[in-house]
């Protein structure tokens, strides 16, 4: 039966497959991987240092243009093969060519995914430490945040907290899809907005806080001329919707065909534009209210928040909220990491989920402990963001748009859809601009180290 009239038909493949039972655990499942940590620390910063207001049109503007074609495709190309980065470019490459070598490139995003997700535990543990921290009022009393982090970010510095976010990972994916990942999204996802919304009325109300607002939304048409921002903008958009030939595609995978892929890519797109501007709004005026600059990554979260809760009335408690907030935000993009690597088990040796799930959850809780020095993360999603997630993408979209055709992808992307896309213009912005974007994402990534 040829793949253009259902999905790859394989003896374990899609056996009593998984799948999500609501659009909108979809929907949530979709914004938990693609709001994660990177929309807290790095947005922000990018947002008021790359022309405000300028900033937010741009990174809206390539959130259209290459985010949304990304998403959908990614999410439709899961669905029609029933199956993660392995099979699915397997299926492409037989109903092209009548041979399945894709899966043979179909385990860079699946390798892509893991090595994420084992850097990332590495900050899980960190989040679970400062949260610990945070309830107990210990970090309220700490003076000195820089050599706190810095002891916890060492050699085997933080080994407790760091298993323990294994544990809580294996404990939600042996539930499996609907009675696990989606049960889990539905509820921290709605929590995590909650909890920000709040965080950002309580900036809003600190002394000096406008000076922030300024910051972040200034608007200097000039900036529109600096190439630079351009392409931050570029890379913001692409990397915070998750796209990298693996997570989307695997969460795609579990969806049913009655489902409206353009909807839901439409609300993913929208949540996670929403998450970095309220992230913003939360973090950037409280931090100019007690006279400290805008800064990105780690620093931003171990080092200079504290800071402000330390200082702020009521602070432990609002320090709470931020590290449970932003732990939300991590479970719910690492289980998406990782079951990619865990459907990929289940399907090729036709594992039991629990199987598979205590293999991937054990080896990368294994690897992860000797990276756990925060320079040597650093490097290693370094590595990873800026090689395998780029090439995975690409491969997606080259498998999915060229191999698979344009007919069969737009069949598959319309399947289900009240309002049906039309091919005329979504086929060209998909197959030459959705592509290209990501090439030139690929080639900043190496010669200018954007991720």
């Amino acid at each position: 039966m040829p793949i253009s009239e259902g999905p790859v038909k394989d003896s374990t493949l899609n056996a009593n497959r998984d799948t999500f039972r609501t659009k909108f655990g979809f929907i949530w499942a979709c914004v938990g991987s693609a709001v994660g940590i990177g929309t807290v620390w790095m947005f922000p910063y990018r947002l008021g240092q790359y022309g405000g207001a300028v900033f937010l049109i741009e990174y809206i503007i390539f959130t259209v243009l290459l985010g949304i074609p990304g998403v959908i495709g990614e999410m439709a190309f899961g669905r029609a093969m029933k199956s993660g980065p392995i099979g699915a470019f397997a299926g492409a490459t037989k109903k092209k060519f009548n041979r399945p070598f894709g899966k043979f490139l179909g385990v860079i995003p699946v390798l892509g995914a893991l090595c994420i997700a084992i850097g990332y535990s590495v900050v899980v543990g960190w989040i679970i430490r400062f949260l610990a921290s945070s309830i107990s009022g210990e970090l309220l009393q700490q003076k000195d945040t820089v050599a706190l982090f810095a002891n916890i970010s060492g050699d085997f510095g933080n080994v407790v907290s760091h298993l323990a976010g294994f544990l809580i990972v294996f404990l939600i994916m042996i539930f499996g899809i609907s009675n696990g990942i989606e049960k889990l999204n539905k509820v921290l996802m709605p929590l995590f907005f909650i909890l920000f919304v709040i965080l950002a009325i309580k900036a809003a109300l600190l002394p000096g806080s406008f000076r922030g607002y300024d910051y972040l939304f200034n608007f200097d048409f000039a900036q529109f001329l600096e190439p630079q921002n351009w392409i931050y903008a570029l890379g913001q958009a692409f990397f915070s919707l998750s796209l990298a030939g693996s997570g989307t595609l695997i969460y795609g995978s579990y969806l049913k065909d009655d489902e409206d892929i353009i909807y839901c890519a439409k609300n993913v797109a929208l949540f996670d534009v929403l998450a970095g501007i309220i992230a913003a709004l939360a973090i950037i005026p409280a931090m100019f209210s007690f006279g400290l600059e805008s800064q990105a990554g780690p620093s931003l979260l171990f080092v200079a928040m504290p800071q402000v809760f330390a200082g702020m009335p009521f602070g432990r408690f609002f320090e709470i909220i931020f590290f449970t907030a932003i732990l939300f935000a991590a479970v719910t993009s690492i289980i998406n990491l990782f079951e990619v690597p865990i459907e990929g088990l289940q399907t090729k040796f036709n594992l039991p989920r629990n199987l598979a799930v205590t293999i991937v959850i054990a080896t990368s809780a294994a690897i992860s402990l000797f990276i756990e020095n925060g320079e040597t993360v650093g490097k290693w999603m370094d590595m990873v963001s800026i090689y395998a997630i780029p090439l995975g993408t690409l491969l997606a979209g080259v498998m999915f748009f060229w191999v698979c055709g344009s007919d069969f992808a737009l069949k598959q992307i319309n399947k289900g859809a009240k309002r049906k896309i039309n091919g005329s213009w979504f086929v060209p912005l998909a197959k030459y601009v959705f592509i290209i974007g990501t090439m030139v994402i690929f080639a900043c990534g190496i010669f200018l180290n954007i991720s």
